[in-house]
This record gives C-alpha cells, sequence and structure tokens, in this order.
C-alpha cells in the first residue's frame, strides 16, 4: 500500500504517515496541490489523501489535474463539510470525503475500502459491450460514443460497467451505493443521482439506456 498524504500541516501529515507505515504500508508527503500533482505524475500511488484547502493550489483543482492522466482513488480530506463541497469532490473524480477533525483509524479503514472498491473493474476480464453507437469495454475500461472516446471519471465508470453488467434489473439507489461505492461509504442517494447526471451528459443520446424508476432507482436497458 503506497499513499499520498496531501495537506499543507505538518502535524496532520505526520499523524497520517505514521498510521500508514504502522499497517506496513509507505507513505509519500505533499505540502500543496502542484507538488501533489508533480509527484502524481512521477509515482503510482494506490490511494491519495488529499487536504482542500491548501496555498499555490487547493484540493479540488489538484484533483482535476490528476484527473486527467490518473485514476488513482482520491479521499479528500477538510473542514467543510457542506453538502455541496461534497457533491462537487464526487463530480471531480474524488471517491470518498472525510470532514476534520477525524479519525486516523477511520482515515485508514476508508483507505482499504476504496482500495477495495477499485479492484473488481479492473479484475473484470474480456466484456466488451455495445449498443448502437455506445461500445463499453470494461477490460479495457474504454467507453465509445459513436467512436469517439468518452472521458469518464473513475466512479462513473464504476456506475456504468455495473448498469450494462445488470442489464434488465431494477437497481435501487441504495444497491447502487453499496455496490459501487462500497457498504461503508456514508453517502446518499443525492450521491448517486448526481454521478447518474453527469453519466447521462457524457453518454449523449445513449442516455435513453439509463432509465429512471421513479421512486426506486435506475434501470439499463437497450
Amino acid at each position: 500500500m503506497k499513499v499520498l498524504i496531501v495537506d499543507d500541516e505538518e502535524m496532520i501529515r505526520a499523524v497520517l504517515r505514521e498510521y500508514v507505515e504502522f499497517e506496513g504500508g509507505q507513505a509519500d508527503e505533499a505540502q500543496d496541490g502542484m507538488e501533489a500533482v508533480r509527484k502524481c505524475r512521477e509515482t503510482e500511488y494506490d490511494v491519495i489523501l488529499m487536504d482542500i484547502m491548501m496555498p499555490k493550489l487547493d484540493g479540488f483543482s489538484a484533483v482535476k489535474e490528476i484527473r486527467k492522466f490518473s485514476a488513482t482513488p482520491v479521499i479528500m480530506l477538510s473542514a467543510r463539510g457542506e453538502e455541496y463541497d461534497k457533491l462537487f469532490g464526487f463530480e471531480i473524480g474524488s471517491d470518498d470525503y472525510v470532514t476534520k477533525p477525524f479519525s486516523p483509524k477511520e482515515v485508514m479503514a476508508r483507505i482499504h475500502a476504496v482500495m477495495r472498491r477499485g479492484k473488481p473493474a479492473a479484475q473484470a476480464g474480456g466484456e466488451v459491450y455495445e449498443f448502437e453507437g455506445l461500445k463499453i469495454d470494461v477490460t479495457g475500461r474504454n467507453v465509445y460514443v459513436d467512436g469517439e472516446k468518452a472521458e469518464l471519471t473513475p466512479k462513473e465508470y464504476e456506475l456504468l460497467f455495473y448498469f450494462v453488467q445488470n442489464a434488465g434489473v431494477a437497481l435501487t439507489r441504495e444497491r447502487l451505493l453499496n455496490k459501487v461505492w462500497g457498504y461503508d461509504f456514508y453517502g446518499d442517494d443525492r450521491t448517486v443521482d448526481t454521478h447518474v447526471k453527469m453519466l447521462r451528459g457524457n453518454l449523449k443520446e445513449y442516455r435513453k439506456f439509463i432509465v429512471t424508476l421513479r421512486g426506486l432507482g435506475y434501470k439499463f436497458e437497450a
């Protein structure tokens, strides 16, 4: 387990590093968003712990830059606990959100959770789906809309893969939260709705395949 800890407070970095190393992992540190982006270009990490309020480049902006070349799971760390901040973090591609002050043990539990959630799609073998002009390559983790590659966030990929692998099945929001985000994810139905809205936007006319089931959830029909 290799973790990048990004925070402008040295004490927080030190505490998190201690917990990561205590569990046998390796910890690297960055004190601002610019340093974090540079280190992510140079090194491959299993998880990134990203503070939001930092000098030079804030956490949200850093995640946007990192998502241009890496799908490494990101857990946001912030004293700002407003729902808007959490949803915005998910929209730009973060995987989880922890509000300060936090328990280092909780952060470690979340690190293990996002690492577990990141495995299924990567391990899926030989799966390619085509629905009219929509091509979904689970193995290569690519989605094409009328021959053009769609740029999805890591969570949008996982959501779409789960939809097509359960085509024709009515999926409740609770089930989607459990299967795509993990049973230990601290989110609610609006998290699912926000990601479905973003996913539909990226699928363009093929958004029609994701059908809303009023009062229940969604179903992939093609």
